[in-house]
């Protein structure tokens, strides 16, 4: 490489992270923020055999869909990876990313990939913020962790977080400097408050704050609330979770409502769901309705239909399933999910459904169960053999596989495709300006 660290190439392709390709004859190169057509003068920052990380040093030709950002951290940050681009560009990456997946991985040359449903606004989206605090120069500090370590880039309102969440960080972090209450020091292992997670509803406007603490209590606790409350008062509920592992695992296991109800409440395509700090629920109001939406179309329900809801977290697509179908058995492995799964279909008075705190492959394995269609959201490593197998053995007519990993979708698929038709595929933006797309995918028994 010329002078040492110091390349210059050209992008050819797009990673699978949104990071530039360019191809050279030590290697490939990753670089942050590089678009695809684009020349530029690259440092390398880190190299083994045949693959290295660089950054830009200074562009000699631009893409035409290459913008200025509107976050003043995006290229340290390292969550919104397409601040950059167009939006159109990041859509079509993210169709690209879906169609080589399908190609490439499951072997599947005739899917039609759809354009990917995106947002009409893709900023301020996002119900939910976890942010981390810390302390810089005396004073109290939160933001966002720099790309792959643990510094703390300060900022006050995030492009993709609900706006509602810009002010609450501020004023807890002034109340915290007023009430002397110290961040969390990973390095020492001292202080209270490790993070602030904030959930937003789409429905209600109800904010929920949490407060990761390092203890069970605090001097100055009931009073410091007060104070948050009357200065934001659009706060419905305040939390205490106390987490004292080290660890990355942000939320304990230990929680205490401090004021309100301890739960808010979200709808999706008529439904209302209360959510909890722990509860799972899609990040992006706007899309889920969209991408649930399609899942329903793909599972072509009717009225005789019994459903399974795999991999059913808080039940969400079972309950939406529920009324247009004979019966949904909802089956979730983790308890707290369970509950809430069972509080939400009380909540919107639905008895069709059955919900069973077990591991799905187990639960069709004992029991060899009758469905017409099931319903998979996997996470992001995908499923498994043995539940895919274990389909197979039930056979139902119609399979909806909803993912958020094209990779391990398309490896999924390779393992059903011999039973089962698979025309299209549909891309949803659930996490714009990130790498990251949500896929649905009907299957068909051949």
């Amino acid at each position: 490489m010329q002078n040492k660290n110091i390349i210059t190439g050209k992008c050819v392709d797009i990673s699978s992270e949104g990071k530039g390709v360019i191809k050279t004859v030590y290697g490939v190169i990753f670089v942050d923020a590089l678009l695809l057509g684009e020349e530029a003068e690259i440092e390398v920052t880190y190299a083994r055999k045949g693959v290295a990380y660089g950054k830009i040093r200074r562009l000699i030709t631009k893409s035409p869909d290459r913008i200025d950002p509107l976050c003043p951290i995006s290229t340290s940050c390292g969550g919104c990876v397409f601040q950059n681009a167009s939006y159109e560009y990041e859509l079509r990456y993210k169709k690209h990313k879906v169609e080589e997946a399908l190609k490439r991985i499951g072997h599947l040359e005739n899917v039609k990939v759809n354009d990917v449903i995106g947002m009409e606004n893709p900023t301020h989206y996002r119900n939910k913020i976890q942010v981390p605090f810390g302390k810089d120069r005396g004073h109290v500090v939160y933001g966002f962790y720099k790309a792959n370590t643990h510094k703390i880039i300060p900022i006050k309102q995030c492009n993709i977080e609900d706006i509602k969440a810009g002010p609450i960080l501020q004023a807890i972090a002034t109340l915290m400097e007023l009430f002397h209450i110290e961040p969390y020091d990973e390095d020492t292992r001292r202080g209270i408050i490790r993070h602030v997670l904030i959930r937003t509803s789409k429905l209600t406007d109800e904010v929920m704050v949490v407060f990761v603490s390092n203890v069970d209590s605090f001097p100055g606790r009931n009073n410091f609330v007060k104070e948050l409350i009357k200065r934001c008062p659009n706060i419905s509920t305040v939390i205490q979770n106390t987490n004292k592992r080290d660890t990355n695992v942000i939320l304990g296991e230990s929680e205490k409502v401090l004021y309100g109800k301890g739960y808010i409440t979200d709808e999706i395509l008529g439904l209302r769901f209360n959510i909890s700090s722990q509860s799972f629920f899609q990040v992006n109001p706007i899309q889920v309705q969209k991408l649930y939406g399609k899942a329903i179309e793909y599972a072509k329900l009717n009225k005789e239909d019994r459903v399974l809801d795999a991999y059913a977290g808080v039940c969400t697509i079972g309950l939406l399933c529920a009324p247009h179908v004979k019966e949904v058995t909802s089956v979730e492995v983790v308890h707290s999910a369970v509950i809430n799964g069972k509080n939400n279909a009380k909540l919107n008075n639905i008895n069709n459904i059955k919900i069973i705190e077990d591991d799905c492959t187990e639960y069709i394995n004992n029991n060899l169960p009758k469905f017409e269609v099931v319903i998979m959201d996997p996470p992001r490593k995908g499923s498994t053999p043995e539940f895919l197998n274990a389909l197979l053995e039930i056979k139902p007519s119609r399979i909806v596989y909803i993912s958020c990993e094209p990779s391990t979708l398309a490896r999924d698929l390779e393992y059903l495709k011999n039973d089962y038709d698979i025309v299209e595929a549909q891309p949803v933006d659930m996490f714009s300006r990130s790498f990251h797309v949500e896929t649905i995918v009907g299957l068909y028994r051949k």
